[in-house]
């Protein structure tokens, strides 16, 4: 390689290099301020939080000299609020050509039918098990 171009190729990779370290430099300092600042958001939290109790206790206090209960309250309505709630599943809608439906139609009505068969045998056989077969009347043995 002539020397003219291995220079150029030098030039090339060390402002890479260079460009690569302030890159770097950039995403750590990005860092820093971000975990500077997670931990002041951290520490304003707490301080509203325990600003909150103090004045939540100040408060009760002086609600329970006023009322005073001889029987407790109930907590139902705590119980009942903090259930989560959960969101109704989607159907998705079927993409069907009439004919697929049709056909489906069908497979569902053949499998009642097999269902209600069933069921109906079932019935007779418990009946004519404990002794009772339709048209007999119970007789002494």
């Amino acid at each position: 390689m002539k020397p003219k171009n291995l220079s150029k190729k030098i030039r090339r990779l060390e402002a890479r290099l260079q460009k690569g370290a302030k890159k770097l430099a950039k995403l750590k300092q990005k860092l820093e301020a971000a975990a500077t600042a997670g931990a002041a958001k951290k520490k304003t939290k707490s301080a509203v939080r325990a600003d909150k109790a103090r004045k939540r206790v100040e408060t009760s206090g002086r609600a329970e000299k006023k009322n005073r209960r001889l029987t407790p309250e109930p907590r139902m309505r705590a119980v009942a609020a903090k259930r989560p709630i959960t969101a109704k599943k989607v159907k998705r809608k079927l993409n069907l050509t009439p004919e697929r439906r049709a056909q489906l139609a069908a497979a569902m009505k053949a499998r009642w039918a097999a269902k209600r068969a069933a069921a109906a045998a079932n019935t007779q056989n418990t009946s004519t098990e404990q002794g009772f077969a339709p048209g007999q009347g119970s007789q002494p043995q």
